[in-house]
């Protein structure tokens, strides 16, 4: 931001009643700060905002987890007051006791699934399937070229048509 910007905004804030509150800083070096409902010059009421100011960053350079769990949901308003460091730093331990917990126990599964599946299964069986219930032939023999059945015995499926190209020559 250059130095004729920032002498706007701060011109800009003198007037508009604007007034920014340091709330608090994460481990990261962002800047969270807090603005308060006020009126503007023409009489309009502005709901409170809630910013948040990277170090060394461009706004459009955002992305997921380059904000602390807590205070996003600060800046989110789900939750009402700022979150303290001894907080956040508490979070942060019990994210990493429910990493290593979760891949102890993925290990510990794995291990039993190995352990079950040598001892305990019988070896697989090969199964051809032919046809499913639902198709017309299921059960009866495939369905041939020659004609099968008469007027009184006749069931769909059972004869197909040879193909025209033979049937003509």
């Amino acid at each position: 931001m250059g130095w004729s910007q920032g002498l706007f905004r701060a011109l800009w804030r003198a007037l508009s009643k604007e007034v920014k509150e340091h709330v608090g800083t994460d481990q990261l070096g962002n800047k969270y700060y807090y603005i308060a409902e006020y009126k503007n010059w023409r009489g309009q009421t502005i709901r409170e905002k809630r910013i948040v100011e990277a170090p060394n960053k461009k706004e459009v350079d955002y992305e997921a987890g380059d904000i602390p769990t807590e205070w996003e949901a600060w800046i989110r308003r789900t939750r009402k007051t700022p979150p303290t460091m001894e907080e956040i730093l508490k979070n942060e331990k019990y994210r990493e006791e429910i990493k290593i917990k979760s891949q102890d126990f993925y290990e510990k599964d794995k291990l039993l699934k190995k352990e079950s599946s040598e001892e305990h299964l019988p070896p697989p069986v090969q199964i051809q399937i032919k046809g499913h219930a639902s198709a017309p032939y299921f059960g009866k023999e495939e369905p041939s070229v020659d004609p099968t059945s008469t007027g009184k015995t006749f069931q769909p499926g059972s004869w197909m048509p040879q193909d025209r190209k033979s049937h003509n020559q």
